[in-house]
């Protein structure tokens, strides 16, 4: 719900704030005043593209700040909420409420916030889509639009029809994607095999030369220890002979480092002194340490190659290394890694008569399916459109349009030639779209005999209004909790209409809250809520525009206005507590 609305600097209003309730709220004022500038603000923070030109002349910005409340009613709607709050960093006010603001500055720049952090615009229309709708003048030029219509009649077919155009947009995008990939492997035949050719003799190469993840790298330092084998033998068999003791003859008879050490810990345990005694332990850790030292030196003599050609057969194999380097990566690893990417390519490359038959088979198994899918679409919508067309035709009975019959015409959408999704139903090829292969159309008759023509050549504009109303006061039975914004939905009638129009306005905000700006006195009789924009003339002509709630004296006077300009005449106000007596006792009825 909408609780509060700031407006600075947008179009005549300079400065201006209103609070709403729930219920119905109705918006008054003379023309020109700025009451489609209220209007205009709700848009702005439905996230509409923004227009410089509403930017008060003189002013650097403007700006509308709103207050939400998501409280009840709808859970979907509340966990939705939640989820965008968290995913902006956004946070709710110390009374639960949530702030949008929507800036616009004169040289065409707009910003959002929302719960105090900046984001997209595209993000405040996302947050405020459950919670605002807003039928502006220009908005009820939608209705007209195909796409619009459809999305009227699903939104009246309810979970029933939610649910079946999921399954048929899964099962159509299966089949669109399994038929562009047969499309391309077909048409693309021969490049595909070529580039599966190329591919293949890749891998055949790499798998030749089988080389291991880290092998170009243990075979460099492999190199480098044999290009100085012999002094590396030397030190090592001096450092042994030194540890273990020389087993040359030449050597001399130098006692080994174990023997010395041997001697030194015996005449240390041999000592009577305690002193002395004590260094045996440490002794026996020294001759531990050089045993195992001694060990390792005859280990890695042992493994140094002693075969003259071990040199030349690793250059060979670091040759062929270094061939798959050159042409697939940097090093052995990314070899390696290109061959598995390679497989993996390879195996989607499949361009022979049996994989384009499998291929095949299953774009002809999606197809049945989406057919299928797409069928008991179009027949929940057929059946939605029978019940909302009667329904509608029922609320415009009560909206002076007693002998308008709506119909609600569904029927497939043939696909033309060079169609980007035609599926095939029956003898028949219907275009696959996001939505089903329906179009619906709204028709309008003007009386029982009347041909049913297209509501964009048979409807008025006052006529196009009471239909839009009467279909929200339809759609509205299934839904609950969303601010409903009306821009002079009454425009071109009076008299009874104008009282319909009030009456099913007042119903349908018993489960929203409605928001009018009228002027018709019989609508605004039938607010809970009557706020007035006023319109100030100051000495060098400049128009200056508020918002303000009336009392019930002051709403007495603004209906006395509305009539004729009878405000100051007591026939007048007679007159607006006789509406405002009818409207309550409507209302209580």
């Amino acid at each position: 719900m909408l609780s509060e609305i700031r407006i600075d600097n947008l179009g005549v209003i300079t400065e201006a704030s209103a609070r709403f309730d729930g219920g119905l709220t109705v918006l008054t004022g003379e023309t020109g005043a700025g009451k489609t500038m209220v209007v205009t603000s709700l848009h702005l923070l439905s996230g509409v593209r923004a227009d410089s030109a509403r930017v008060r002349v003189g002013a650097s910005r403007a700006v509308v700040e709103g207050r939400f409340s998501v409280d009840g009613g709808n859970s979907h709607v509340e966990k939705e909420v939640a989820r965008l709050l968290e995913s902006a960093g956004a946070q709710r006010d110390d009374d639960g409420s949530i702030i949008a603001v929507r800036t616009v500055n004169s040289d065409g720049g707009s910003r959002a916030h929302l719960g105090g952090r900046s984001i997209p615009v595209g993000l405040l229309s996302e947050f405020t889509d459950p919670l605002l709708t807003v039928h502006g003048q220009n908005d009820q030029l939608r209705l007209l639009r195909p796409d619009q219509q459809r999305a009227a009649l699903d939104r009246f077919g309810g979970k029933a029809i939610t649910s079946l155009r999921e399954r048929y947009r899964t099962h159509r995008r299966r089949w669109l994607d399994a038929r562009s990939e047969l499309l391309d492997r077909t048409n693309r035949a021969r490049e595909l095999a070529q580039e599966a050719d190329r591919l293949q003799f890749g891998l055949d190469e790499i798998d030749r030369v089988a080389p291991e993840r880290g092998e170009d790298a243990r075979i460099v330092a492999d190199v480098l220890r044999l290009s100085d084998l012999d002094s590396l033998r030397e030190a090592a068999a001096a450092a042994h002979g030194v540890l273990a003791g020389y087993d040359s003859a030449d050597a001399g008879e130098a006692a080994s480092a174990l023997d010395l050490l041997g001697e030194a810990r015996s005449r240390v345990e041999g000592s009577d002194d305690p002193a002395l005694c004590e260094l045996g332990p440490r002794l026996a850790e020294a001759i531990t340490v050089v045993t195992d030292v001694t060990a390792d030196l005859s280990g890695y003599l042992g493994g140094l190659p002693s075969d003259p050609g071990a040199l030349e057969s690793l250059l060979t194999r670091q040759a062929e290394l270094k061939t798959l380097t050159r042409k697939y990566a940097a090093d052995i690893d990314g070899v390696l890694d290109w061959a598995d990417d390679a497989r993996e390519r390879l195996s989607r490359l499949d361009v022979s008569s049996e994989a384009l038959e499998k291929l095949a088979a299953e774009v002809d198994s999606e197809a049945t399916a989406t057919a299928e899918a797409a069928g008991a679409l179009t027949a929940a919508r057929s059946k939605a459109a029978t019940k909302l067309a009667k329904a509608v035709s029922k609320e415009l009975a009560g909206l002076a349009m007693g002998r308008a019959v709506l119909d609600v015409h569904v029927r497939d959408r043939e696909a033309g030639a060079g169609d980007s999704a035609p599926l095939p139903v029956g003898d028949r090829t219907v275009h696959a779209g996001e939505s089903g292969v329906d179009d619906v159309e709204f028709r309008l008759a003007a009386h029982a005999g009347a041909p049913a023509l297209p509501i964009a050549r048979s409807a008025s504009g006052g006529e196009m209004s009471r239909v839009m109303l009467a279909l929200e006061v339809v759609l509205a039975a299934s839904e609950r909790g969303a601010t409903m914004v009306f821009d002079e939905v009454d425009a071109g009638v009076g008299g009874r209409a104008a009282v319909e129009i009030g009456r099913r306005l007042a119903r349908l905000s018993r489960t929203h809250q409605v928001i009018v700006v009228t002027h018709l006195p019989q609508v605004a009789a039938f607010a809970d809520t009557h706020l007035v924009v006023d319109k100030v003339d100051d000495a060098a002509g400049v128009v200056s525009s508020g918002v303000r709630t009336l009392t019930d004296t002051e709403r007495v006077t603004e209906l006395a206005r509305m009539l004729a300009g009878l405000d100051d005449t007591e026939t007048g106000r007679a007159h607006a507590e006789e509406l405002l007596a009818m409207a309550h006792a409507e209302r209580e009825g």
